[in-house]
């Protein structure tokens, strides 16, 4: 990336900004964000399934063979190919480009912290901090006071990684 090459010969965020036709703020916000580290190249995972692989489950229920038949020609458990085609759209709906979009976008990282992103959740961890809990005891207590809520769970390394942050 052009933005990485300057940085490192010594460009100021100004000049940067003028060269890429964006604002020195925005440079600065956007290194500041990787803490002045260059993010690796996204890549896929070799566990993954491909693009390729994706466009072969979508040819096999096109032509309707099961997915025990479809995993055993790719190489991969049948629940690999099934969580992929529920996950998806099911058998009927089930396409190999959009699920490979779908699934880069999932793997993106970092995510929003679950605390960040959830204001009740969030509410309620900052009232048992204000009471002096640990995060272990509000991490146990938040499953005991909210069992039909997984939204309302998050664990005590989120609550430490949140308070570090």
């Amino acid at each position: 990336m052009e933005i990485w090459r300057l940085v490192r010969a010594g460009v100021s965020f100004r000049a940067i900004g003028r060269q890429l036709s964006r604002s020195d703020e925005s440079i600065h916000d956007y290194v500041g964000l990787t803490v002045g580290v260059r993010p690796r190249e996204r890549t896929r995972a070799a566990v993954r399934l491909s693009a390729g692989e994706r466009e072969e489950i979508s040819r096999g229920l096109a032509a309707g063979e099961s997915l025990r038949c479809i995993a055993s020609r790719l190489g991969r458990a049948p629940s690999t190919v099934s969580r992929e085609v529920t996950r998806n759209g099911g058998h009927r709906r089930y396409r190999a480009e959009a699920s490979d979009r779908a699934a880069w976008a999932r793997a993106s990282r970092p995510k929003s912290c679950k605390l960040a992103t959830n204001q009740r959740l969030r509410e309620a961890v900052a009232g048992k901090l204000g009471e002096d809990w640990s995060p272990q005891q509000i991490a146990r207590w938040l499953v005991g006071e909210f069992p039909d809520e997984p939204e309302m769970r998050v664990s005590h390394e989120t609550i430490y990684l949140t308070l570090f942050v």
